[in-house]
Parts: C-alpha cells; structure tokens; sequence
C-alpha cells in the first residue's frame, strides 16, 4: 500500500518545502496543508479511508486525529512533530535538511519490547499515623483489600471495613503484585467482645505479603529511588492533596498489567567475579532500584524492580547488560538516519541534542512556540532513558557526521551516570562528544546550544556492539592515536612486573574476555588490548602483586593481536629432554628444597622435580612411591600337580578327568 505523509505549515506559521522533505527523506509527500487539525481535516479522512500507513506531520492535536480515526473505524495515523522541534525558529537558515531528517527518524521502526504479566489482586497495605492512615484506609476499602498499619499508639477506629494492626516496619521487598514485609512488635485487632477492640501480644518477626503499599508514614522511603518502585506510593501525610493523588492512583492498581523488559543480560560474558574473587561492579553500583544483584560469577536482573533508567547499560565494559527497550542497535541506526538524511538534503555540520520524553520534549516545545526555538542546525533526538545514551553512543554519533552531541538532563536524570560517561567520552574524542546541559528555562536552552564547532568529522556507519562501535569511532576520531582515559574507563592496558610475575599464570584462567592468554608451546603470558575489560580481575588473584591496570584507549590495530607481557626460558626435563615449566622457577624449587627438606634429602627426589609430567610418573612407578614387589605370575594348573592339559568340569557333584 502507498504511504502518506501529510504535511501542515501550521496556519503559515513555518516554512515547509515539500519537494525537499520528498527527495531527503525518501518518503512521499502531500501538497503543504495549513489546517489540517480543522478545517482541511477532511483530508485527513481521505487519507485514512484510503487503507495505506499514514503520517501525519503534527503532535500538537494528537486527540484530534485519534478521535477522527476512531469515527471512521480505522487505525490511528503515525504522528511526528515537524513544527515544534524544526519549524519554529527565529533561525533564518534552511530547515528543509532537519525536517527530512526527523521524517526519517520517524519511518524507524523500534522492535516491540519484551513484557512480562503483572499481576495485582488489590491487597493493600496503608501506613502511617492513625489521623491519617485510617481516613486514607476508608476510602480505599471499598475497592482494595486493606489492612491499616497504624505507627502511633492509637486505639483502633470501630470498623471491621478493613484490618488494624500496629507495629514496626522492619523491611519491605519486591515491587507491584509481589510486595513481601516483615513487622517487629505486630500487634492484631481481636474481633468481639463489648467496648473498644483489644490487640493481641506483640511479637516480631510477622511477615506478610501484598501488593501495593501507600506509605504516609512521612518517615524515610522504604525503597532506594522510591518514585521508580512500582506500586510503592508515598506521599506527605501534610499534604491533602498529594494524600488524595496517591489513594486515587492506588485504587487503580487491581488487575494484570504489562511492564516492559528494559534490559537484556548475557550472564557468560559479565565480568563480575570469578573464583569468589571480585571484579567489576559498575551495574551493582549505579543501580538506583537495587534490581542489580550478585548471582555467583555474574549478575542477576529482577525484571519486576528494574525501572530502565539504563544506566547499568552505559556503564557494562563487556555488553553482558544491555538496554532492550529498544535495542542498542536501533538507537545507533537512528543516529546514523538522523546523520545521513541531514547530509543527503543539503545540510552541512548538523548537532545533536538528546533529551528524554518528558522534560525535554517540554522544554523543546516552549522554546519553540514562546522563545527562539532551536537553531536550525541542532537535530533533537528522544530517548525513553538517558542514562542508555553513554560514551559509546555519542562517539557513534561524533563519527556519523555530528558536529557535535549536547544532552538536555531532566530534574531526576542520573547524573553520576551521565557525567562518568561524557567524561569518558570527551577523553578519547574532546569536548565536542558529550556535553551535559543543565537547563531549566526554556529560553536559555537555545543559548546553552552555541554556536556549534567550525567542522564535523567524516562521517562513518556504525556498525557492531556498543564495544566495537566505541573503538571503530575513536579510531576514525583520533587517527589511531594512544588516548590516555579516567581511572573508570573500560578499556586500558594490562602492565607486568617481569621481576615480580612467576608465570604461575594464575591470572590467566580467570579473565573474562580472553584479553590473558598462554603460550601452551613455551612459558609466556600473552595480552590483547582490545579485549582488555579493565575488571580488576587479574589484580586482584595475581599472587605476586605483579599487574596493575592502565586506562586507556589503544585505537591502532596493534591492539587487535596479541603482545607478550612476560616469558622465559623453559626448563628441560632431565631425563628426557622435553621442555617444561619454567626455568627460573624449577631452578628457584630445586634449591629451595634440595637438602633442606626431609622429602628431599634423596637426590633421586629433588631430581623428581626436574623431570616433566610422563617422565616424573614412570619413575615413581619404577623407583618411587609408586613402586612395589614384582608383580606375580599367574598360577596354572601345573601348581596344584595337575597334568597341564587336565581340565575340572564338574559334573554331578563329582569330577572327572577328560
């Protein structure tokens, strides 16, 4: 079916130039619209009859076209905001290279995320003050199942309506439907009786499950980064108002619900511990939920906690956690459209902005229809978490032809994340990588932009996991140059003491990339720098406190072979020859024990440990420990003065010769 792409200059508020957003962006266009959401909306209508994809090129009156499409009974049209983010702007350049741009943008499909079923049966767990929990408790017991945790001294109201208990939260886990606590000093209404309720005998230790808690304790949160806890409610018991928005927003949480999966984990690939020894924690400790937890030698994600803010994405040096929702690799291939289709409708030196959907979209749409607007040659791009977009995607976006990439933060963004990640990047590209825009008035939004750098670099697709497109655009960016990078970076250099390393090769096994290796032919210890994680593994189980790390950013293809940290001279067995072992360390053995060890006062057992494995095993077998007697021979009949050919066959309980 033939697609249409309506456009609208918005009542001849902005310059649309159809022929150049058809060419640009390879998507077809209609005639140039001025009201479309009013009186030209018939056009709309035809469009949608026809049965072919529609795009309408308007956000603003989203209501409008939705409810025409639901009139006539057919699928929504796609929308995409040409107006609020290119078309509006006191900027008296060409718009028509942005606008194709975001057309493009809009034609990409993002895969459909994976989800999980939540399920919530409405048990409801109210804490707080009497004055105010038991109010807040009656006005949800007629939709929720409630039980009323009350944390002051208060006699329980007169009503069975719902459950009273007092006692201590002690701890509370899990997340919307799944919701586990404990109580210390439970205390239960005992039903009956004449007069106020009586409470039973406290005792410690209740627990009990629900699945949602309303917390107007006012106390501490009970959850770390609380507002992403799904089904955890919280507000200030001194505030009706915000009282009155959680009890209406936890009267809706019964039924099943669809929650995304953010992320995806590789486990054979994380670089968290081997051998109970620790390496890298970076999604351990930039977790703001706690959804991250040690699970043996890597790491477990609670899909039911995690709230995709991505920052454990950004941060993994070996891709065993990556953001799904979407995929990395959708969010590279909208950088390079984005990039592309700029260039391919005549448009030189474009810059990125990233921003999130809520506050930047906003603060976009303000600058646009009350202030400047964005220059013409800032390209805004959304993304559902910002913390997914680190160093190695703005390092793509540098090396796709962006003159430089700005990021708008939102008030509850991760900053740490973010600023470890511009930091890394602007390291092994410059300060044109990632810059980090703290802005709350839209009207200095288009002043925090600049001017933007004189040149953009040769543009290239990017291409491979976050890992290689990070190292393919750093070699584009710096020519192969030796990058020096912060004590964080996940990429670096693995440096020997050779006086200190014993080749035990203890550090060998142990790495979780591979970037260690032996030579299996000859003692050496072998290093590939593009694969170096920079986990600390090999540090930390190194028994002679030989390596240290080195952070850095290696862009020559040197790195992509294998170098030799450390060898030596093998040893020769003496009995046969063949080299084995080290022989600094067989030397160093041999004349530690010889003579000085009751084990060793033989000269034929110090010369055990100058022979190879086979040669070490037939002598013991012949000399040695594992020697014995001579083996007996094998008794025939001729033993028991029997003719040799004489065979016993019983028969009949008797014998007879045959």
């Amino acid at each position: 079916m033939t697609e249409t792409v309506l456009l609208c200059d918005c009542l001849g508020s902005q310059r649309i130039d159809r022929d150049r957003l058809t060419e640009g962006s390879g998507r077809p266009c209609s005639e140039v619209a001025t009201h479309l959401c009013g009186r030209q909306s018939g056009r709309v209508a035809e469009a949608l009859r026809a049965g072919g994809p529609v795009t309408v090129a308007c956000e603003q009156e989203r209501a409008t076209f939705e409810a025409l499409a639901d009139d006539l009974e057919v699928d929504p049209p796609a929308l995409v905001d040409l107006r609020d983010r290119a078309g509006w702007s006191d900027d008296p350049r060409d718009v028509s290279p942005k606008q194709a741009a975001l057309l493009a943008d809009a034609a990409l499909v993002a895969p459909l995320p994976r989800l999980l079923d939540v399920e919530s049966g409405g048990t409801c767990l109210v804490i707080g003050a009497s004055e105010v929990a038991v109010p807040a408790a009656e006005r949800l017991s007629g939709t929720l199942a409630v039980t009323c945790l009350l944390t002051d001294a208060a006699d329980p109201p007169d009503t069975r309506a719902f459950d009273v208990i007092h006692g201590r939260l002690r701890r509370a886990t899990g997340s919307l439907g799944r919701f586990e606590v404990a109580i210390d000093g439970f205390r239960e209404v005992i039903a009956g009786g004449r007069g106020t309720f009586d409470l039973t005998a406290p005792r410690d230790g209740a627990a009990s499950a629900c699945d949602v808690i309303v917390d107007l304790s006012g106390e501490a949160p009970l959850f770390p980064a609380h507002e992403k806890r799904e089904g955890y409610l919280r507000a200030d018991p001194g505030r009706p108002a915000a009282v009155f928005d959680v009890l209406w927003e936890a009267s809706q949480l019964t039924g099943t619900f669809e929650q995304p999966v953010f992320v995806a984990l590789e486990p054979a690939i994380c670089a968290h511990s081997r051998a109970r020894q620790t390496g890298c924690t970076r999604c351990l400790d930039a977790c703001p939920t706690g959804a991250i937890v040690p699970d043996g030698d890597h790491v477990a994600v609670d899909p039911h906690v995690c709230a995709g803010c991505g920052a454990c994405s950004s941060l993994c040096p070996s891709g065993a956690i990556s953001y799904d929702a979407p995929p990395v690799a959708h969010v590279m291939r909208r950088i390079s459209t984005l990039a592309s289709t700029y260039r391919r409708a005549g448009g030189v030196r474009p810059r990125l902005l990233v921003h999130d959907e809520g506050h930047g979209r906003e603060m976009i749409d303000l600058a646009a229809r009350h202030g400047a607007g964005l220059p013409a040659d800032v390209i805004p791009m959304a993304m559902p978490a910002l913390a997914a977009f680190g160093h190695a995607e703005a390092l793509a976006a540098r090396a796709s032809g962006f003159a430089d990439v700005s990021l708008l933060l939102a008030p509850r963004s991760d900053r740490a994340t973010l600023a470890q990640e511009a930091e890394l990047a602007c390291a092994m590209d410059g300060p044109a990588a990632l810059r980090l825009l703290d802005v709350a008035d839209p009207d200095a939004l288009p002043g925090a932009l600049g001017d933007g750098p004189g040149a953009a670099p040769e543009p290239m697709l990017p291409m491979g996991s976050r890992r290689q497109v990070a190292r393919m655009a750093a070699k584009a960016l710096t020519a192969g140059a030796m990058t020096p990078l912060p004590e964080h970076a996940p990429y670096g250099a693995v440096l020997v003491d050779q006086d200190a390393c014993t080749l035990c090769m203890a550090c060998v096994p142990h790495c979780p990339s591979g970037a260690l290796a032996d030579n299996p032919d000859k003692p050496q210890l072998l290093f590939q720098e593009e694969a170096c994680l920079q986990c600390g593994l090999c540090e930390t189980i190194c028994p002679e406190d030989a390596i240290r790390l080195e952070p850095r950013m290696n862009a020559g293809d040197d790195a992509l072979s294998q170098t030799v940290l450390n060898e030596e001279e093998p040893f020769h067995c003496v009995e046969c020859g063949k080299p084995f072992g080290v022989a600094s360390t067989i030397e160093r053995i041999t004349e530690k024990l010889a003579g000085n060890h009751a084990m060793f006062a033989n000269p034929q057992a110090v010369r055990l440990i100058q022979m190879c494995d086979d040669c070490r095993v037939k002598s013991q077998m012949h000399d040695g420990m594992l020697s014995g007697p001579p083996k007996p021979l094998p008794r025939t009949s001729a033993d028991y003065g029997q003719p040799e050919d004489a065979v016993q066959v019983p028969k009949r309980g008797k014998k007879r010769k045959i």
